[in-house]
């Protein structure tokens, strides 16, 4: 099934500079989609937009075949977002209390809020930490907070925007860890980043993004077949011996 589909999106700013251009794209239902391109390439603005939070200066966006204008409610409850950076995100005092914030905003009876916490932060190994200021959680923790305050709230698709950045190898594999569950969960899930070697070998399909328009799209294998080094993408298969290698686990 077509989760969102885009027809023409542009995004225009008042300068004058046009910053994406005509992206006709499909995500599917439960798939991992990795959208790679070099940074400035628009993959958070293109992001924002199929989510709801920016607007577009022009083309459609459809989720679940309604105009995503109609529905801005439903994507708020259905679609979880992981910034760049975790702390952007994350506001509660404690680590309990963070995960509790976003569920309170949802008007939930108080007993199925405690139980959505413990669950989550169970599930994300944060038990000990729980009691903890996310301050003092390290960048792979943070990144395990985000994720399971947007998992509580029964999300059914999680995009995860550079989820690598500034993070040692044991971040990495927390990020990584959390891809798996989401995958054996069903979640449809979107990763973008131009770091291929830590996560093509978990995704359904490859797009890629360069400077506001998709260059190519499908299969990992064959888009990397088809690259070209001007798009400002490493096959991560210089170092790797296939797509399936491509990861830090």
């Amino acid at each position: 099934m077509v989760l969102f589909k885009t027809k023409g999106i542009t995004k225009k700013f008042s300068t004058g500079f046009t910053a994406i251009s005509d992206i006709n794209m499909e995500i599917y239902e439960g798939e991992c989609l990795v959208i790679a391109g070099a940074n400035g390439s628009g993959k958070t603005l293109l992001m924002r937009i199929i989510t709801g939070l920016i607007e577009a200066s022009g083309g459609e966006v459809l989720y679940k075949n309604e105009n995503i204008k109609k529905c801005i409610p439903l994507l708020r409850r259905s679609v979880g977002l992981i910034f760049q950076d975790p702390d952007a995100q994350i506001i509660g005092d404690t680590v309990e209390d963070d995960i509790r914030t976003g569920l309170e905003n949802f008007k939930l009876p108080k007993y199925e809020i405690e139980e959505r916490v413990n669950e989550e932060i169970k599930s994300f190994n944060l038990e000990e930490k729980r009691n903890l200021p996310p301050r003092r959680l390290s960048g792979g923790e943070k990144r395990r907070l985000a994720a399971a305050a947007i998992l509580a709230t029964g999300c059914e698709t999680v995009i995860m925007d550079e989820p690598f950045a500034n993070l040692d190898w044991p971040g990495v594999k927390e990020v990584l860890n959390i891809v798996i569950r989401l995958k054996a969960q069903g979640k449809t899930i979107i990763i973008l980043t131009h770091e291929l070697e830590k996560i093509l070998s978990f995704a359904d399909r490859l797009l890629i993004l360069v400077k506001g328009c998709v260059k190519d799209a499908g299969k990992p294998v064959e888009v990397l077949d088809r690259m070209d080094e001007s798009w400002g993408v490493r096959d991560p298969r210089q170092s790797y011996k296939n797509v399936e290698d491509c990861t830090w686990l």
